[in-house]
């Protein structure tokens, strides 16, 4: 993995703050309900699963993310044993894996498939299987160059930067714009912030946007369509 890494400091409760950013990795206020409301709701999720249906995310972090969808893809019940969900996150600051155990700790109904990404992780591994033919990559790097290079499509994306107050790098026109281009006609996006330069960028890139209930104490988030033609 690349040299720079993420820089934690720990809230009570052990959700990880970046020093770099000054954020915390996830809600103080639940963050696996946090990313079942903003990035599997807001992406309609898991109605829309199928055999080959691919995520791609902004801010790998803790893997959270991509571990919630991989348990509601082992859920769903329209899957079976020849399904395959593909999972792609785009990181550049990567979380030592046991920093990435301390906070996944805090699930523990995300136990077993954890276990998988954290083993992994460990042992220096981009690409790992999570199980019930959930197959994760995790390309490391500034997105703003890896994501132009990624040859996929994804049928949704997570866009889990840091707040773009603080992290405006991942909230750029041209990477959202680089978002769009990956994104498969009818596909989604979702995000935690309301901000308007977030929205307008989405829009400006191609995606139908509107604006929804946030979660906890956070008024409103961000959902958007592209359209399939």
């Amino acid at each position: 993995m690349q040299d720079q890494r993420a820089e934690l400091d720990w809230h009570p409760g052990d959700v990880p703050v970046s020093r770099r950013f000054t954020d915390p990795y996830f809600s103080l206020h639940d963050g696996l309900a946090e990313t079942r409301h903003v990035f599997l709701d807001g992406n309609d999720l898991p109605a829309r699963f199928a055999d080959g249906f691919a995520v791609a995310e902004l801010g790998f972090g803790t893997g959270l993310n991509m571990l919630a969808t991989a348990e509601a893809w082992a859920a769903h019940g329209a899957t079976d044993k020849s399904g395959t969900l593909h999972l792609t996150s785009f990181e550049a600051y990567p979380m030592d894996a046991d920093d990435m155990a301390r906070a996944l700790a805090v699930f523990p109904q995300l136990g077993a498939r954890a276990a998988r990404l954290i083993d992994g992780w460990r042992a220096g591994q981009t690409q790992i299987e999570l199980g019930d033919g959930a197959l994760l990559e995790v390309i490391l790097g500034d997105a703003r160059c890896t994501l132009l290079e990624w040859s996929g499509r994804a049928d949704a994306w997570f866009l889990d930067g840091f707040s773009p107050a603080r992290n405006p790098e991942l909230w750029e026109p041209d990477l959202i714009a680089a978002v769009a281009a990956h994104t498969a006609p009818g596909g989604t996006a979702a995000t935690y912030s309301a901000a308007g330069h977030v929205r307008r960028a989405l829009e400006d890139a191609g995606f139908d946007v509107t604006r929804a209930p946030g979660h906890a104490r956070k008024r409103h988030m961000t959902r958007a369509r592209m359209p399939k033609w």
